[in-house]
């Protein structure tokens, strides 16, 4: 076996289970879990017709990895509506099976393991994937904090010149997870200048930028590169999926776009992997990303969830309406020291309620873990479950400790 499996951590919701083990709930409540990402929004029917109506023709031959160039140039219209910046369908879009397994194979198609030294640069906390393909590809990863002293920007300025020299990928996201902070166009130009001077790929994962709460829209990689003149793109991949966008997660469907020498090799890479997105699911995001008023109501479904729940939340603990995403970053109450995986399970216990321990998804690094203390509840069920989940929250929070 590559003995690099073994670098690997398990995984937050395994970890969960293992948080959980030997605790009984009370039966009587059901269950709630804001612990996992997962959309639970209504599908959208025209999307669903849209698949099935081409099962008919695209079940009859391979997919091309490439994807269809209908299917790129619904993905590059999109960009330009959306961001304002002209793309070549042709040389600078790929589909992709979802984000998580593009952000991973970019990692084994773009690091250079002839390198002796080679890093990954990693928001903390992060999206995992972000440290498997790092771990998997050899390279030494490398975390940057997100801390609430610095309302949960990164701080660029702390990297050290000597981590920057080696440094051939770093991971963005944007709006965070779990934070849901957006990065502005100034720390876009910082990053852009960054990745001019030491050479490295900027992998930019921009997975729930439809779902925000400001009037403007968030800001995105390849639109910062536009406006500050990077009309080529060059060293900067952006990924985006229509998981949370169109709430489809099971349709495992999503883009990737940006530097066309790096997509060419990315392409030469994934025909090996054998990835091509099946015509089906070609036929039904096409449909997704030509349609907007499906995402302005799962928009506004979000909007009117958050703006019950927040409140309620921020009675009993450290929390507000993020800038985006669909996540509410919580810091625990001072009765539980600040021990975010005795508060899951405390909870779990007494209200049959399940949050993620932020713990889980940082590191310890530069000598703290940026989760440890917080916990992050996925807003994604419908709004009168998301609400009760809060009740229930705030009434174990006013209970006082027992354990």
């Amino acid at each position: 076996m590559n003995p690099l499996l073994a670098s690997l951590q398990p995984y937050p919701f395994e970890r969960l289970r293992q948080l959980f083990a030997g605790v009984t709930p009370p039966p009587q409540l059901a269950h709630i879990s804001l612990g996992i990402g997962e959309p639970k929004h209504a599908t959208p029917q025209f999307i669903k017709d849209a698949l099935i109506g081409s099962l008919d023709t695209a079940l009859s031959g391979y997919p091309a990895t490439a994807g269809e160039l209908r299917m790129r140039e619904a993905c590059a219209q999109w960009l330009k509506r959306r961001y304002r910046i002209d793309i070549n369908a042709a040389s600078q879009v790929l589909p992709v099976n979802g984000s998580r397994e593009a952000l991973f194979a970019l990692a084994q198609a773009v690091l250079d393991p002839t390198r002796k030294s080679a890093r990954v640069i990693s928001p903390n906390p992060f999206y995992q994937i972000y440290e498997g393909a790092t771990l998997l590809s050899g390279a030494e990863p490398y975390y940057v904090a997100n801390t609430a002293d610095n309302n949960f920007a990164a701080n660029w300025d702390d990297v050290p010149e000597d981590v920057w020299a080696t440094t051939q990928l770093l991971f963005v996201c944007s709006p965070g997870n779990p934070t849901g902070k957006i990065m502005p166009l100034e720390e876009w130009k910082k990053l852009f200048e960054l990745s001019e001077k030491y050479g490295f790929v900027i992998a930019s994962d921009e997975c729930y930028s439809e779902i925000y709460f400001r009037d403007e829209p968030p800001l995105g990689g390849l639109e910062a590169a536009s406006i500050l003149g990077y009309k080529d793109f060059k060293r900067l991949i952006a990924f985006t999926s229509l998981s949370k966008r169109s709430n489809v997660p099971g349709l495992r469907s999503g883009f990737v776009a940006g530097d066309a020498a790096i997509l060419k090799d990315f392409l030469l890479y994934r025909t090996y992997h054998g990835c091509a997105m099946s015509g089906v699911v070609q036929a039904a995001s096409i449909a997704a990303w030509n349609d907007e008023a499906h995402v302005l109501e799962n928009r506004n479904l979000y909007r009117t969830k958050f703006a019950q729940v927040t409140p309620v939340l921020a009675e009993v603990m450290d929390v507000k309406l993020p800038d985006a995403s669909f996540y509410l970053w919580a810091g625990v109450p001072e009765a539980w020291s600040r021990s975010d995986t005795d508060f899951a399970r405390e909870l779990y216990a007494a209200e049959h309620v399940t949050v993620l321990p932020g713990s889980f998804i940082g590191r310890t690094a530069q000598g703290q873990n940026p989760g440890q203390g917080r916990v992050r509840m996925a807003l994604v069920a419908e709004t009168a479950e998301c609400l009760e989940a809060a009740h229930r929250i705030a009434r174990f929070i006013r209970s006082g400790r027992t354990s």
